[in-house]
């Protein structure tokens, strides 16, 4: 993924308090990773450090060296920089770019921006906007929904009861995500965020009613633009060999962010709202350190134990 220069400005020049300082050609240069470059050393002619596609920041010290240099070698070392393939340069600190710097990077067709921020408060947030904007994402056949706080995604082959389960869900007082699909990014390397697709927000198509506006019939408070993934709810058809102790944990991987998995067996008669809101509950718990299952079994085991200690003395 990446992002243009004339996105980041549009976008971002609020947050970044930035605006174009010379000449819009360039604009649609790509920014293709979000860790911004201070290019001192480059300027000074160690070019290998230079990384492209990347934005290159300018503080008062870049900028007080290139006013030592001659302006011949002052320009010659920007169009260096601006030769191997950054971004864009933005000045910060309010300062005024230099003709040396606006000239070549002009000629190389690579914008130069200026921002009121200072050079920490700039690369902070410009860092932090872009980590947002290229993260990985995907698109997920599911349903999300916020349960008692906790982010679930419900997953399942088609027709056996996603969009039910969350239409209930939000009946019950919970909160509505995103419905059949759901974009994901990956926001961080242990998190993910999903949302609804942009003609699909708030709403929900439910077999027999087509699609509703869940918004218009739950109250805006019903429904969230966007929610961290936490859990995984897999609805699958129902078979005899179930887990029925609940010891086995799995998980499922999805961006390469692994996640916990619950499998609930679908059968007629079983609510599965109320299933979902359980295993909501009982993986908030075993994140607290109470795994019941396992409780359960260390219980039967220790009674088993004292009744063949009994029997064989007796």
């Amino acid at each position: 993924m990446s992002v243009s220069v004339r996105e980041l400005l549009e976008r971002a020049g609020s947050l970044l308090a930035m605006e174009l300082a010379g000449s819009a050609r360039g604009l649609d240069r790509t920014i293709a990773l979000p860790r911004l470059q201070q290019p001192g050393l480059a300027l000074a002619g160690y070019l290998p450090q230079l990384h492209p596609d990347r934005v290159q920041v300018l503080g008062n010290s870049e900028v007080a060296y290139l006013a030592t240099l001659a302006r011949a070698s002052a320009s010659e070392a920007v169009a260096n920089v601006a030769r191997a393939g950054v971004s864009c340069f933005v000045v910060t600190n309010g300062s005024t770019p230099p003709a040396v710097l606006t000239e070549p990077a002009e000629a190389a067709d690579v914008p130069v921006l200026v921002s009121q921020l200072r050079t920490a408060d700039f690369i902070r947030n410009a860092t932090s906007w872009l980590e947002e904007r290229l993260a990985p994402e995907a698109q997920l056949h599911g349903n999300l929904v916020d349960v008692h706080g906790l982010g679930i995604l419900i997953r399942g082959p088609s027709g056996i009861g996603k969009s039910e389960a969350a239409l209930d869900l939000v009946s019950r007082g919970h909160r509505f995500v995103a419905d059949d699909v759901v974009l994901v990014r990956r926001i961080s390397p242990t998190v993910l965020r999903g949302r609804a697709a942009e003609l699909l927000v708030h709403h929900m198509e439910i077999r027999g009613l087509g699609v509703i506006d869940v918004a218009a019939l739950f109250g805006t408070l019903a429904t969230l633009e966007e929610r961290e993934i936490e859990l995984v709810v897999e609805l699958v058809e129902w078979a005899s060999d179930s887990d029925r102790l609940g010891l086995v944990e799995e998980s499922v991987t999805l961006l390469d962010v692994p996640l916990p998995l619950f499998r609930l067996p679908v059968r007629p008669g079983r609510s599965l709202a109320m299933l979902i809101e359980t295993a909501a509950r009982n993986y908030q718990l075993q994140v607290r350190g109470l795994h019941s299952a396992r409780e359960f079994v260390a219980r039967l085991d220790a009674a088993t134990t004292v009744t063949r200690t009994r029997a064989r003395d007796a």
